[in-house]
């Protein structure tokens, strides 16, 4: 499976390990199975890319539609946090992307911050919001 997670319930977070090649129906169909229990609304979210070699998205535009999508998922209850780690060059800047995109949605709650290794995505997770 590309996308491997578990759901701590205890630190109310979600951490998400992508591997292989990851497509773009593989990250919508993330988004859409985790993030559509109710019981993780509001919860924080890490996707740990280090071990992804290859996105194949077809189209930027994906990364617009997921921003979307997502935002459209949020609770509005509260704030809560994404950590996006990708040490590599594109994931990184996908990552961006897709940040940049969230702050722009008006629905969006969640801050999204983007690192390049794990223990400064923990850290931003772990700051008081």
């Amino acid at each position: 499976m590309p996308i491997e997670y578990t759901i701590d319930h205890d630190r109310q977070l979600v951490m998400a390990t992508g591997r292989g090649t990851l497509t773009g129906d593989d990250i919508f169909g993330y988004q859409k199975d985790v993030w559509s229990r109710p019981e993780v609304n509001g919860y924080d979210e890490l996707m740990d890319m280090t071990d992804v070699e290859k996105i194949d998205l077809r189209s930027v535009d994906r990364i617009k539609q997921l921003a979307e999508l997502a935002a459209s998922m949020d609770t509005t209850k509260s704030q809560s946090k994404f950590a996006i780690v990708a040490p590599g060059d594109y994931a990184f800047g996908l990552g961006r992307m897709y940040e940049s995109y969230r702050r722009l949605e008006g629905r969006s709650t969640k801050q999204v911050g983007v690192f390049r290794s794990r223990t400064e995505a923990m850290a931003f997770l772990e700051q008081n919001a």
